[in-house]
């Protein structure tokens, strides 16, 4: 028996499932069937070697990896709906009695918008936050060209290997502790890679702020973890500049894109192990 907690929405643009069980496919299917694409969008040409998510999932299953989160996109273009670009989470087992579980992400598109992209990431269950391991950690890409289907499950290996690191790393964070003011610039730098050179509708106070009583503490991994989850999830009451230069209310809005969930995930990884470097010395 599968228990899923399904969302049909995520975001505006997306549809995506979890589950505390490893999904099955009749549920993939329900809500992410560009998984199941039985060939490649018309746009793409002779040379575009199309392998279908689902054999690529099928194939990781039978090495003891599951799906656990799956999303897809809802391309502007309705024909791409059933080729739209599309993410999952796997891993090896549901991580019970663990605070974390280390998983693969897989990124991919049947119309051309992606190609194979491979992640390391990393689930804390207290809030189903999914975070993604940042630059020092391998990310790799398999085009769409040639004999591509064994290189994409050796490159979720080559992911894999990276757990320990990324273990290790989440546990120095863990050790590692921030004065008021070394979180404070923490989530301004956060606030940089989240919006650039706008105007930030919040202050850095508001993202370091705990949303559950889990979350208060002050080391760099619970401080990157409330400030990914305030900005990943949005919500925040804030202020935003119109074109006329007034001042007016504002909400900030959580991350639906795919590639935006991504990018500004792996950044805040990045910056939060940048802090755990400068303190170490």
């Amino acid at each position: 028996m599968y228990h899923h907690r399904l969302a049909t929405r995520f975001g505006r643009n997306a549809h995506q499932i979890s589950g505390r069980e490893p999904l099955d496919n009749d549920a993939l299917f329900r809500s992410v069937p560009s998984i199941f694409a039985t060939d490649a969008h018309g746009s793409r040409s002779a040379r575009y070697v199309y392998v279908p998510t689902i054999d690529i999932v099928e194939g990781l299953r039978r090495e003891g990896w599951f799906p656990f989160f799956a999303v897809q996109a809802a391309p502007r273009d309705g024909s791409r709906h059933g080729h739209a670009k599309h993410m999952l989470r796997l891993r090896r087992d549901d991580g019970i009695g663990k605070p974390e579980a280390a998983e693969v992400i897989i990124v991919n598109s049947h119309d051309g918008t992606s190609a194979y992209q491979m992640f390391a990431g990393m689930l804390r269950f207290v809030c189903t936050n999914s975070m993604i391991a940042g630059e020092r950690f391998e990310e790799v890409r398999v085009p769409h060209k040639g004999a591509i289907q064994d290189q994409i499950i050796e490159g979720v290996f080559s992911v894999a290997k990276e757990f320990p690191r990324l273990i290790d790393s989440t546990e120095t964070m863990k050790e590692t502790q921030l004065n008021r003011d070394e979180q404070r610039l923490l989530a301004e730098a956060s606030l940089i890679a989240r919006y650039g050179d706008d105007e930030s509708p919040v202050k850095p106070d508001q993202i370091v702020m705990p949303r559950r009583c889990e979350d208060v503490g002050q080391s760099v991994w619970t401080t990157f973890n409330v400030i990914q989850e305030n900005m990943i999830r949005g919500g925040l009451d804030g202020r935003k500049r119109n074109a006329n230069g007034h001042i007016r209310r504002s909400t900030t809005r959580p991350i639906n894109g795919i590639d935006q969930n991504v990018t500004l995930n792996r950044a805040l990884w990045t910056l939060a192990e940048g802090m755990q470097r400068l303190k170490a010395g």
